[in-house]
């Protein structure tokens, strides 16, 4: 399917690896012109380069830390200013640290917070003005099934995730008339850096080996296998594009039925 991606301008967050980069290549095949951006120089520009030399599309490297205030405005306003224009707003950050609740103190939660929320917030603002320039937009945040059903050891994501997904949901509603939508993917168990993070976590609390933690995460999923952050950037790539264009406020699963949520 083409998904009439061409010629249009995105903005990836945190998309120097994992399911970030995943969703900028996605993007950039389907023929849209990328800005994505990560804390470490060298790593992002050479995503960048391999990405544009791959997919033949412009995908320009800009060095921004997603929980910082003004980083974040500068990324979307810099993305927007040199590709003309922007149409899809990618929300993204790395997962918040693992712990229980007697683990979290004050300053925590506090970058928890500045990392989860209000780089969403901060995100969405500044791509807002952008959007109404073409007329509408897309913006789809990648979150996490926690929001569905909480997940061992991951407290913050568990608080924090639910606050993004109420945004959007009213921001959804709020911004309709304007063309400009809003939807999420939640993510089940991935094969990135934060999943193997978790299955190490999970061998110290359980005394097993990666061989028998990495089972028993697998027979929980009902297909039988951790998924590929392509397919969390098929799901993106889709939601961003006009052949979702009536579809926004929702909440997308790409968890392999992980989640017992009820349809």
């Amino acid at each position: 399917m083409d998904l009439g991606l061409k010629g249009k301008a995105a903005a990836v967050m945190a998309a120097s690896e994992g399911i970030g980069r995943a969703c900028a290549r996605a993007l950039a095949l389907e023929g849209a012109d990328v800005a994505i951006c990560g804390r470490r120089e060298d790593v992002l520009r050479s995503s960048a380069k391999a990405l544009a030399d791959e997919t033949g599309r412009r995908v320009l490297p800009i060095v921004a830390d997603v929980s910082d205030a003004l980083d974040v405005e500068r990324f979307v306003n810099a993305a927007a200013s040199d590709l003309r224009g922007l149409d899809i707003l990618v929300v993204n950050a790395g997962g918040p640290p693992q712990g229980k609740f007697a683990d979290l103190d004050d300053a925590k939660w506090e970058r928890a917070f500045q990392l989860t929320v209000m780089s969403a917030v901060r995100g969405v603002r500044a791509a807002i003005p952008h959007f109404r320039t073409a007329g509408g937009g897309s913006v789809v945040a990648i979150s996490s099934t926690s929001v569905r059903q909480p997940l061992d050891n991951l407290l913050l994501s568990n608080a924090l995730r639910m606050s993004v997904s109420g945004l959007f949901k009213s921001l959804a509603e709020e911004y309709a008339r304007e063309r400009i939508r809003f939807n999420l993917v939640l993510p089940g168990s991935i094969a990135t850096d934060r999943q193997k993070e978790r299955i190490e976590a999970y061998m110290r609390d359980h005394q097993v080996s990666r061989e028998e933690a990495l089972a028993r995460r697998t027979k929980a999923i009902p297909l039988g296998r951790i998924g590929e952050p392509e397919e969390i950037a098929a799901a993106v790539a889709f939601l961003a594009s006009d052949k979702a264009s009536y579809i926004t406020g929702a909440t997308l699963q790409v968890d392999g039925g992980l989640v017992r949520y009820p349809l």
